[in-house]
């Protein structure tokens, strides 16, 4: 065995032992730098599982893409997807909770339970792969949410089906600026630490609570009404489309039962069954984000599984209940043609927006968190040598900051990567 491996295997052995002797499993985790002087492991199920997990699996998708998948596929298709995309991630889901009792769990989440169980080989190339995920994952719901802002807030109209004061330059440089500064929170609250995270995901959690029930409270307040929704076409040429918000009609119900597969407004390109789930299963991809915490959480072999079966459930309802809505209020010109459509039929559209923000956000915070950690235990194991050495070091509070430091920088060259695209 190399010397490389030894603090990985020699980890997982030890925590095995404490385990089958009767003690305390979830030990809490050392760096080579020292022993933290104050422990790391302050969550608990609720602020450390529950509250991240609902958050990542929301994100912009439950906004912005609803509307996109019920008018595609229809209801019947849109909930199938929904099934089928929750079943998948149900198996990963019962894997976690098997690995998460079976032993000692410390930092670095899922990249940490793999390792132990099928070996450094297994364990360091899943661990980078779930690293560079997450980091992209940052990048791309840091894009989803500076063309929110710019969809409200951008100078230019044509760019956007919303209406909003339109005062902000756009531009490729500028959407790296705008990224810039949204990174740029996400690393202060992340080098604060796990506990301000946490209280910060849950006022965001309040937020994205309270512009949800401002839209089924819509349904019933709000009178139907016409709507009329503007697009630029490739030739420059003005379309317009007459949409309507029906409220609760059997009639719409039935119209949108069935697909009805189109071309897409933003893509410029015909969907189908499968870019449609492809759209609509990344909002499953968040089931990690308890997991990744582990490192921070008092008792994580117990709060993993609970705090995350509990949130897959509670997003499935909800994902559920907004579809029925969508689907019986909205006729399919509306769902297609306006991903923003709820801020159009919501009884005060800043609630709206606000959600809008605040699950970008938070899922983006998520993830340069859970990545951050997914890298400190990387380091931990000494699997790929001195250039990840220095993300071993943390602070008093055991909060690997200079691992934070990594996550970002990657982050910040993924959303220039993404931006690119984007705007050029």
């Amino acid at each position: 065995m190399s010397n490389e491996r030894t603090p990985l295997m020699t980890s997982g052995v030890c925590g095995l032992a404490v385990t089958a002797c009767g003690g305390k499993s979830d030990a809490t985790p050392e760096s080579d730098s020292g022993t933290p002087t104050v422990d790391p492991r302050k969550l608990n199920t609720f602020f450390g599982v529950m509250v991240p997990t609902i958050l990542s699996m929301f994100s912009i998708v439950l906004f912005l893409r609803t509307g996109f998948v019920v008018g595609h596929a229809g209801l019947l298709q849109g909930l199938l997807m929904v099934i089928v995309a929750y079943t998948i991630v149900s198996l990963t889901i019962l894997s976690i909770c098997a690995i998460s009792t079976n032993g000692a769990i410390q930092g670095g989440g899922a990249y940490y339970m793999i390792s132990r169980s099928l070996g450094p080989e297994f364990g360091g190339s899943i661990g980078l792969m779930f690293f560079l995920a997450k980091v992209c994952a940052c990048g791309e719901y840091v894009l989803g949410l500076v063309e929110a802002i710019l969809d409200i807030f951008g100078s230019d109209p044509e760019s956007s089906v919303s209406q909003g004061v339109r005062v902000l330059p756009q531009g490729y440089w500028y959407g790296v600026l705008y990224s810039s500064v949204v990174l740029l929170l996400c690393l202060l609250v992340c080098l604060v630490g796990a506990k301000i995270y946490s209280r910060t995901s849950f006022v965001i959690l309040i937020l994205v609570t309270v512009s949800l029930l401002s839209i089924f409270i819509s349904s019933v307040a709000v009178k139907p009404h016409d709507i009329i929704i503007t697009h630029k076409g490739s030739g420059n040429e003005t379309l317009r489309y007459n949409a309507s918000y029906t409220g609760f009609s059997v009639t719409t119900l039935r119209n949108n039962l069935g697909s009805g597969y189109s071309l897409d407004y933003s893509t410029n390109s015909v969907m189908s069954f499968s870019t449609v789930f492809a759209v609509m299963f990344t909002c499953c991809t968040g089931i990690m984000a308890g997991a990744n915490m582990s490192g921070d959480l008092k008792t994580p072999s117990i709060s993993i599984p609970k705090g995350t079966i509990v949130a897959v459930f509670y997003t499935f309802v909800v994902y559920v209940l907004l579809f029925l809505l969508v689907g019986a209020t909205c006729d399919r010109t509306l769902l297609i043609q306006d991903y923003g459509f709820l801020q159009r039929i919501s009884i005060w559209s800043p609630l709206v927006t606000v959600g809008i923000y605040c699950a970008s956000l938070s899922a983006a915070m998520c993830s340069m968190i859970g990545a951050s950690r997914i890298l400190h235990a990387l380091a931990l194991d000494q699997l790929f040598g001195l250039p990840l050495a220095p993300a071993t070091i943390t602070s008093s509070s055991g909060n690997p900051w200079v691992a934070v430091l990594y996550t970002w920088g990657l982050a910040q060259v993924s959303s220039c990567d993404l931006l690119c695209s984007f705007f050029i």
